[in-house]
């Protein structure tokens, strides 16, 4: 219903096309589930807003610390079990160089943070196109860590009792946690499980590793993640099951990007085309292209070059062309 069919002179209809339908008529969800160009000041509003929300939320969750101590108990048990127990050898043996120890506190402190921010500005104006899937993925890992810290309290190892665990930052009196020192009251000491510098860290690694082109960067991308496994097990921040809870969280946030935009991130475009606010149809564009103007094109396309008209044999004007409309 509603086709229209042109007559020409010899007698043959020609179908006119119907409108193509515009995309800005699209449901929200399908815009929202769509790689958009991001936009600078909303980004910078999110994610003020969505960190402080994460650290409001982690540092008021209650520091349970009895069951946090008994869990902790249990996980390092459990590592001995496994035979995997090498944290306190690590934590020692690193200590022993001051150097090095003082620089693993600063990284403990403050990389996590910078690098990730790095990774965020660079997404945002080199792949635009994927910046917002990989932020997804770096939000929903956030957020489902904030489950595990109300659910399972964990001490760290720097503050079990009778184990030996050297808490780095008081002994070498470094600024580099807010979990020791005069800024533990500020931070939750008991959400060790699961780590955020290792889902952090693998999620900015592995987004180097998948989108960068050169390849030392790509290298460094994949460094990182191992290098800062060293550091929370060397400063005595955490277990290794930690790290491992925390790739659990990683494997939870892509999980979500995939179901959401339909691609992991580095599968999706790299920019995306603005959008057309008001695209015309074929036939209007083929009319254009030949000099009509777009209410003509609609009628018919062989007649925008027309030829002169010429008189029949008996001296009268031929037919004009009847538009019959078809229900």
């Amino acid at each position: 219903m509603g086709d229209t069919t042109v007559t020409t002179l010899e007698g043959r209809e020609a179908a006119v096309l119907p409108p193509v339908a515009d995309e800005t008529g699209r449901g929200p969800l399908r815009r929202l589930r769509s790689p958009r160009r991001p936009r600078l000041w909303f980004e910078i509003l999110l994610i003020a807003v969505s960190y402080w929300t994460y650290s409001l939320i982690r540092n008021a969750v209650p520091e349970q610390k009895a069951e946090a101590l008994r869990n902790a108990d249990w996980l390092w048990n459990l590592e001995h079990h496994l035979g995997i127990a090498v944290e306190q050898s690590v934590n020692h043996a690193v200590n022993s160089v001051t150097w090095l120890i003082v620089g693993m506190n600063y990284y403990y402190a403050t990389l996590h943070f910078i690098i990730t921010l790095a990774v965020l500005v660079w997404l945002y104006r080199s792949h635009p196109g994927r910046y917002a899937a990989t932020r997804l993925v770096l939000f929903a890992t956030t957020g489902v860590a904030l489950i595990g810290y109300y659910l399972y309290p964990l001490a760290p190892p720097r503050l079990m009792t009778n184990t030996g665990f050297i808490d780095t930052v008081l002994v070498h009196d470094t600024w580099g946690s807010m979990a020791s020192g005069d800024l533990k009251n500020m931070s939750n000491q008991y959400a060790a499980m699961p780590s955020m510098h290792i889902g952090w860290s693998v999620w900015s690694g592995l987004t180097i590793f998948a989108l960068a082109r050169i390849p030392w960067v790509r290298l460094l991308g994949l460094l990182y993640p191992a290098a800062t496994l060293l550091v929370i097990v060397a400063t005595a921040n955490h277990f290794w099951l930690d790290a491992v809870g925390g790739l659990i969280c990683l494997a939870f946030g892509y999980t979500v990007a995939r179901l959401w935009y339909g691609a992991l991130p580095h599968a999706l475009p790299r920019r995306v085309a603005p959008p057309q606010t008001h695209p015309q149809s074929p036939t209007a564009e083929r009319g254009r292209a030949g000099g009509c103007p777009p209410a003509a094109a609609g009628v018919n396309a062989e007649h925008s070059a027309e030829e002169p008209s010429r008189p029949t044999e008996d001296g009268h004007p031929p037919a004009r062309p009847r538009t019959t409309p078809h229900a």
